[in-house]
């Protein structure tokens, strides 16, 4: 349960959903590390029922509270961060139920162009606040799923990794007497990753169906809705 007040008035939102979802603590998903070397039968078993996961009154509490701290701008429906919480309070019931059968549609988003430090212009996609905090209630029960798997070499956008980690990698090769540096990128990489490598990859992990075909991660549409 969640209090705030909005527009002078004090706005109760309770995100309910079923207990059971709430066996894995979403409290920090820094403390949620799992081991990677799991079998595809073995992380099936523990990956059923996922979207009550999801959806479990703790993660979405956590969720909220993470959106409303990074604030940002609306999207195509123009709600605002402040706005979020009273439009919970009377629509929540309804958006988790599109969300558990499946019928729930992420809005379009908002496309914003902005300049690239070295030149050129950068494309950028605003989804609404309302699928903001689902992306983020997801991200925030995949993450110690897929997490460890990922290269020991990578620090960018993980939890308990930092750039100024990376600098400090960078440093211990350069006493171990590594005398170059390769400065790669993928260029365009979202829109060119073979999904169906990806969704490959998701599927021997996730066994709940319901997350697998989820909107947000469906790769016959485009991420976050349909840019405009």
């Amino acid at each position: 349960m969640i209090q705030g007040d909005v527009a002078d008035q004090k706005t109760e939102v309770t995100l309910s959903g079923d207990n059971s979802g709430e066996a894995t603590k979403c409290t920090d998903i820094r403390d949620q590390d799992q081991p990677s070397d799991k079998s595809e039968q073995e992380w099936h078993s523990t990956t059923e029922g996922l979207m009550e996961r999801i959806l479990a009154r703790v993660n979405m509490e956590q969720a909220l509270k993470r959106v409303l701290a990074n604030k940002g701008a609306g999207g195509v429906d123009a709600m605002t961060v402040d706005e979020l919480k009273p439009h919970l309070v009377t629509h929540w019931q309804g958006i988790r139920k599109r969300l558990m059968n499946g019928t729930y549609k992420p809005s379009p988003v908002r496309c914003v162009v902005i300049p690239k430090p070295d030149g050129g212009m950068r494309q950028l996609g605003v989804p609404t606040v309302l699928d903001r905090l689902i992306q983020q209630a997801v991200l925030q029960v995949l993450t110690p799923i897929f997490d460890p798997g990922f290269s020991e070499s990578s620090f960018g956008f993980r939890p308990r990794r930092s750039a100024v980690q990376a600098v400090k990698k960078a440093k211990e090769y350069v006493s171990g007497g590594y005398g170059y540096v390769v400065d790669i990128d993928l260029e365009n990489f979202f829109n060119t990753v073979n999904h169906d490598i990806l969704m490959g990859i998701v599927r021997s992990r996730i066994a709940d169906v319901r997350v697998v075909k989820f909107r947000y991660l469906d790769p016959t549409r485009k991420l976050f809705g349909t840019l405009r």
